[in-house]
């Protein structure tokens, strides 16, 4: 899940939002807490998307989907893990005070996002869920492009 997976928006939003401070310059600063902030919003985004994806589901559907795991731990509540059950995890993203190596890793990161959101769409046939994964998928490609503006 793009929620709490290594390449999800939490860790995104950790990562900027931590390298933030050790950027070498403001204009580096600057799109370090945009892109943050903005993951944040994200999180908010593919929370709803979980949200009302489950909200509803009955105890059938919810051991026919295989989603009877996650259920005795969290009912449906939601819960920061990737979609393989790995809890979210502050090792899952760096912050190292090199300006170079941190964007060569955010650069990084925002591939692993929009490729998550690729595979995303190569299995959900929902319009409500393709949208949104679509817009989150374009953010991921901007990011990468301002990354690489500095």
């Amino acid at each position: 899940m793009q929620f709490g997976g290594p390449d999800g928006e939490l860790g995104a939003a950790m990562r900027y939002l931590s390298q933030r401070y050790t950027a070498p310059c403001n204009e580096v600063k600057a799109i370090l807490s945009d892109i943050g902030t903005e993951e944040l919003g994200h999180m908010e985004i593919v929370s709803a998307i979980v949200y009302q994806l489950t909200r509803n589901l009955s105890i059938k559907e919810i051991k026919e989907s295989g989603f009877d795991t996650y259920f005795v731990d969290h009912t449906t509540g939601l819960y920061p893990q990737a979609a393989s059950g790995m809890p979210f995890s502050a090792a899952t993203f760096q912050s190292t005070g090199d300006p170079i190596t941190d964007l060569t890793e955010d650069l990084a990161a925002e591939q692993k996002a929009r490729l998550t959101y690729d595979n995303i769409l190569r299995l959900a046939d929902d319009p409500d869920v393709r949208d949104p994964i679509k817009f989150l998928r374009e953010r991921e490609i901007v990011h990468f492009q301002r990354f690489g503006e500095p």
